[in-house]
């Protein structure tokens, strides 16, 4: 059946806690699994949660909840299970046949069909089908079937190829073919982002926990016009836009792939050289739902991707987005230094942001007063459009003298017009 015949395919959400100690937080992790599910097109009829140390090897939960889970697929007429632990090819063969004709996927096949869903660019498409490929490739070969790439049911849709081989030499074949293409892509961004440091223009990314609103505050800021929907995983594609402060300096604004509970490897891998935008940022707007009970730990786990990415120490302001959404909040909007409280949505608490992004930037910036010949007005231009300007610029007779803010890139950037800095080098 077509994803498109069955808008809203009822499934049953499964998972283990490993003591009775961890079920509320297990309770948590499915509530983000059905909301994972919304977002992929399927409908949540029933949760089953098994208290068990370790996963059965054969079938991850035990014979006995096997027997209920194939009777509560037949009584909520449920045709999917989704497991929110990561399961093997020999489990989901076996749990499937346990089932009698309900597919079996498990939260990384769940997240790896909504980046399919909402790639959109040649570089994201290529991204997710050589995830998909690398995780479902063991399956496809030791299965024996065909597996479609247009079936179009959740944990089988993928961008790419009508129909992907389970011969292991055409698999390898294509996996070897995407790496090369993402390589190419790769570099061209990497040169991209070579003639952006070059500008001297400071680099700020947006992070944060998927839904949290980065693409609305993208949007709010700039109006760069990127999707924005309440779901997770709405945008996977880096978005770069260029954002005038109140300093009248300039500064470019990216957008990226939002963060969640235990990100598949398999993504942090293929979407490697586009989560780099966050560690070649010179500051990092962290954004998280202020309207959600789970904004701690979201940002925790934002915060820990963060440090797996060599981003950790970067220079930060935490956003705290959605506060529209509680009654009352920003009438009495708390400040504190590195955070800022707004709704992206309704504009309140953005001139906030932008002030927290100058003083930032500021606190990392040194005067200088630089005299450029007539000859290199254009390097004077540059400057002017990527450091705070101090005072109108002094037409001399062997020169311009300009008195700026400069960050450390920009001052050994513009070392040679620096005055005195000559004597000191």
């Amino acid at each position: 059946m077509s994803f498109h015949e069955d808008v809203r395919r009822r499934a049953i959400l499964v998972a283990l806690a490993p003591s009775a100690a961890e079920l509320a937080e297990t309770e948590i992790e499915l509530s983000e699994l059905s909301r994972l599910l919304d977002t992929a097109g399927g409908e949540c009829v029933a949760r089953m949660i098994q208290v068990r140390p370790t996963p059965d090897t054969a079938t991850c939960i035990g014979s006995g909840k096997l027997e209920e889970l194939r009777d509560l697929c037949k009584s909520e007429e449920a045709g999917l299970v989704v497991f929110n632990n990561e399961l093997s090819p020999s489990q989901v063969r076996n749990i499937e046949d346990a089932l009698d004709g309900v597919d079996v996927i498990d939260r990384t096949m769940l997240i790896l069909d909504i980046f399919a869903l909402h790639a959109t660019s040649g570089e994201g498409k290529l991204q997710v089908e050589l995830a998909q490929l690398k995780y479902t490739a063991s399956r496809l070969i030791d299965s024996g079937v065909t597996f479609s790439r247009q079936e179009g049911r959740i944990g089988s849709r993928g961008p790419g190829e009508s129909k992907l081989e389970t011969n292991r030499r055409l698999v390898k074949h294509r996996a070897a073919a995407l790496e090369a293409e993402l390589r190419e892509l790769a570099e061209n961004r990497a040169t991209m982002r070579a003639a952006r440091e070059r500008s001297g223009i400071p680099r700020i990314a947006i992070v944060g926990y998927t839904n949290a609103g980065k693409s609305t505050l993208l949007n709010s800021l700039t109006e760069a016009g990127v999707l924005s929907e309440d779901k997770l995983f709405a945008t996977l594609d880096p978005t770069t836009r260029r954002l005038a402060l109140p300093d009248d300096r300039e500064v470019l604004l990216t957008d990226t792939v939002g963060f969640i509970r235990r990100l598949p490897h398999q993504l942090i891998r293929a979407f490697h050289s586009t989560l780099e935008e966050a560690t070649h940022a010179d500051l990092l707007l962290i954004v998280c739902d202020a309207s959600d009970p789970e904004c701690d730990s979201q940002l925790a786990v934002t915060e820990q991707l963060l440090c797996d990415l060599g981003a950790g120490d970067l220079p930060r302001v935490i956003v705290y987005n959605k506060c529209d959404l509680i009654e009352g909040f920003l009438a009495t909007c708390p400040t504190a230094e590195g955070r800022v409280f707004l709704s992206a949505r309704s504009g309140d608490g953005i001139p906030c942001l932008l002030e927290a992004i100058s003083a930032s930037l500021r606190s990392r910036e040194r005067e200088a007063e630089l005299l450029f010949p007539y000859s290199e007005l254009g390097a004077m231009n540059l400057l002017r459009g990527s450091s705070p300007i101090l005072a109108e610029p002094d037409y001399r007779e062997d020169g311009v003298l300009v008195k700026a803010l400069l960050d450390e890139k920009n001052f050994n950037k513009y070392s040679r017009f620096i005055l005195g800095q000559k004597d000191n080098d």
